[in-house]
Formats: C-alpha cells, sequence, structure tokens
C-alpha cells in the first residue's frame, strides 16, 4: 500500500517539475504560439530559456494562461487588463512582475516636471490611454516609440535601464540590464558606467521590430551573431543581414529595422558615444 502511495506521489511530483515547449502549451490552453508570445510580452509570463533561448513553461505558468484566457473569454478583458487584474490579484509569479520596465521611469520624469498625461501625449504624439498603461507597466511600447518619449524628456534608452552605480569590469550573464519592447525585441546591456562605448545584445523575434525610424548623436556598429535581419537606413538604403555580417552607419541616418525571418536573430550593436 505505502509502495503504491509513494509511487503515485512521485509521478505527480515529476509531472508538476515536467518543463513544456511552447507548441505543448498552445495545444493545452487553446491559443496560438504567438498569442503566448504577446502574453509574455505583456508580463504575464515568463518562461525559463534553453541555452539555445528556447522557451520551456512549467504547469504553473499553464495555469497561470488558462485563468488570464477564462478573464480575457468570460468577462471581455483586453490582455492588459487581464494582466493588471491578475497583479491585483497577486496571482503572477515574481519573476513576471521584476522585468525592466521603462513605464516607471517615465512616471517619475513626468511628476517631476510637473506634467499631465494630456501635455507629454501632445507632444509626442502618443495617447493618453497609452501612456497611462505604458506607465502602470501594463503596456510595451515599440522601440521607436520609446525613443520619441525619451527624447521629449530629453533623456535616451540607456537611462531607461537605469544602470545606476559604478560599471562592471566583468558583467555575467546574470548580472545584464535588460528591455524588452512590444515588438519581440529584447535588449540585453552588456557594459555601464563611464564608458565611451553603449554595447547591447539584442534579441530579435521572427517579426520583431523597431517600430517607426528613429535617429541620434554618434555611430553605430552591428554584427549579427546568428538568424537574419534586415535594416533600412536614411528611407532609401535597404541591407539584407545573415550570420556574421556586419554593418557601420551615422546614427544621424533615419534607421528602422525588423527580424523577417523565422528565427530568433541575435545581434552585437554598440552605439558610439552612449546616445541611444
Amino acid at each position: 500500500m505505502s509502495s503504491t502511495k509513494n509511487s503515485s506521489g512521485e509521478s505527480a511530483t515529476q509531472a508538476a517539475g515536467r518543463k513544456l515547449r511552447i507548441s505543448e502549451v498552445s495545444r493545452r490552453v487553446g491559443i496560438s504560439s504567438s498569442a503566448l508570445r504577446a502574453w509574455e510580452a505583456l508580463g504575464l509570463i515568463a518562461p525559463q530559456r534553453t541555452q539555445s533561448r528556447y522557451r520551456m513553461y512549467s504547469e504553473a505558468d499553464v495555469r497561470l494562461l488558462q485563468r488570464a484566457i477564462f478573464l480575457r473569454r468570460a468577462r471581455g478583458l483586453n490582455p492588459a487588463a487581464v494582466v493588471h487584474v491578475l497583479r491585483r490579484q497577486r496571482m503572477l509569479p515574481v519573476r513576471a512582475e521584476s522585468a525592466n520596465l521603462p513605464g516607471p521611469r517615465f512616471r517619475r520624469l513626468r511628476v517631476g516636471r510637473r506634467l499631465s498625461l494630456a501635455q507629454v501625449a501632445r507632444a509626442t504624439g502618443v495617447s493618453v490611454g497609452f501612456l497611462s498603461a505604458l506607465e502602470r507597466g501594463q503596456m510595451h511600447a515599440s522601440l521607436g516609440t520609446l525613443r520619441r518619449i525619451a527624447r521629449f524628456y530629453r533623456t535616451n534608452i540607456l537611462a531607461l535601464f537605469e544602470p545606476a552605480g559604478e560599471g562592471l569590469r566583468v558583467v555575467r550573464p546574470k548580472q545584464r540590464k535588460v528591455l524588452e519592447t512590444n515588438t519581440g525585441v529584447r535588449m540585453e546591456l552588456l557594459a555601464w558606467g563611464n564608458t565611451a562605448m553603449e554595447p547591447h545584445l539584442f534579441r530579435v523575434k521572427p517579426g520583431g521590430n523597431s517600430g517607426e525610424a528613429y535617429t541620434h548623436e554618434g555611430e553605430e556598429f552591428l554584427h549579427v551573431l546568428r538568424g537574419s535581419f534586415e535594416i533600412w537606413l536614411n528611407g532609401n538604403e535597404h541591407y539584407r543581414l545573415s550570420a556574421g555580417d556586419s554593418l557601420y552607419f551615422e546614427s544621424s541616418l533615419p534607421h528602422r529595422w525588423r527580424n523577417s525571418g523565422r528565427t530568433e536573430a541575435c545581434l552585437l550593436w554598440i552605439n558610439t558615444p552612449p546616445t541611444f
């Protein structure tokens, strides 16, 4: 009898600890893989990653997704509202709430300057509702939009990482500052402090893009480590890059980009001086 009970207990523990691929989770909860990635971008879930960057989900992630889908369908809430409700109910994992979000930083800048959301919206061309959701951490913005808002506050993307304190001579992977956008772009800051360069590791999902074109001072170098990448310069130059390709250009040229491939693109991207 005790042997049977122990076996059952061990099986349940093994099932709870088993990791699921995105295709398995998609079948379990009844939504597409792209929808799962969208939920992740909103901060609902934060699946673990293998060394090859494959997403791996837990049973807890599945239960949370099932609850989110129920709220979406039964109460008619949009995804951002679902995330807000789950956070209020303290149902989100701590790791999903700990992502570095630029919204709170924008809110501090706005409040510090005694500006209303309406004033910022008029100056940046971004709606009041979107700005409000962004400040509360309920919405992610494209890199182009983040750049536009940051420019209004006379700051830059680097400040959104909030790399306080002295820079480290050696930065381990777990120590990198991270910023993510709603267009499938993850930026990992590789060095900070009193530096002449601003090096990033960009991870761009299929379809991930910069949004609108943007400019700033300085020069840029990028090297494609994995995947494929497209970039447009000054509205008339178009380059298709593959793993091993590099590109150097002046940051004052309007530039926009996207990953039109089927796999994640990984790039080493360096700006100098740190004005991005």
